[in-house]
């Protein structure tokens, strides 16, 4: 018998249920713009999940406090842990919550860091159905005011994105970690629109609507265009076979920073990378020195 390893998923095709799946295909083959519509529903729509095993400890013992963002209008649950005045701010990525990288904290702590995170509107313990990437970074900054400054900052994904560009537009850091980060939100439609079984046609018409309705283009928010006005000290920490995010993001982004250090590894994927041994001494390394 030939043994055949199972080809990794993206995201999206693990959590969405089938029917969704369906649903897009029948919509697309009626009408493209009502598919857009429905695309970009579940586009702003974050999925949950129970809290794993690795993330219980820091759960249980950090303060966990509820605010209100007043810029949104939007509940956030906040993780503080740790006990020391050297801060670092965890953003986690689409879907995930304030213990993703609970490993990552573990070890800060242990460096004598404390950690401050965050689960984003309508993930997590979070209220709400949707969310976006303004939310994460009017977060970021309320997060700033309230309990700054930070001394870094390590953000996984689309928090990797966030922090570039609430870096970009004033936030103030000493060291800059960003993990699995896109670069193009135009890429981020397509390839969101091409798991979900939805073809380019709908994802050009879903990135207008977008851009219409926050009254900008999006590509704005783009990793490399947010990173073209960072001059902090940033490492950039990727997977060769990430499948979520291709590593030609991680490549375009450090040949747009100024004072960058890009770290590609093999085999840990999209969020595997979250608890490496090697990733996450690099990266305590980075913020101590």
């Amino acid at each position: 018998m030939i043994n055949k390893e199972i080809p990794a998923k993206p995201v999206q095709l693990l959590l969405a249920p089938k029917y969704l799946l369906y649903t897009g295909k029948i919509l697309t083959a009626i009408s493209p713009f009502i598919a857009s519509r429905f695309a970009a529903r579940l586009f702003l729509t974050p999925y949950r999940y129970n809290i794993p095993e690795r993330e219980k400890e820091m759960d249980k013992n950090s303060i966990q406090e509820t605010i209100t963002i007043p810029s949104i209008d939007r509940e956030i649950v906040v993780y503080h842990y740790g006990h020391s005045d050297k801060k670092v701010l965890l953003i986690h990525g689409w879907s995930g919550t304030g213990t993703q990288m609970a490993v990552i904290a573990k070890a800060l702590v242990q460096k004598g860091f404390s950690t401050i995170s965050f689960d984003a509107p309508a993930h997590g313990k979070s209220p709400g159905k949707i969310s976006m990437m303004p939310f994460f970074i009017q977060s970021i900054q309320h997060l700033i005011k309230l309990h700054g400054p930070f001394h870094a900052a390590i953000g996984h994904s689309l928090g990797g994105m966030s922090i570039l560009k609430a870096v970009k537009d004033g936030v103030e850091l000493k060291k800059l970690v960003i993990i699995g980060t896109a670069n193009s939100v135009t890429h981020i439609t397509k390839d969101f629109a091409k798991n979900m079984k939805l073809n380019e046609k709908v994802a050009s018409k879903m990135k207008s609507y977008f851009d219409l309705k926050f009254g900008e283009d999006m590509d704005n928010y783009s990793g490399a265009i947010s990173a073209e006005g960072v001059k902090t000290p940033t490492l950039i920490v990727h997977d060769e076979d990430d499948i979520d995010v291709h590593v030609s993001s991680a490549i375009e982004i450090d040949n747009s920073l100024e004072n960058s250090e890009l770290m590609l590894t093999e085999k840990l994927g999209h969020r595997k990378i979250l608890g490496d041994p090697e990733v996450i001494n690099k990266i305590t390394t980075f913020i101590a020195v």
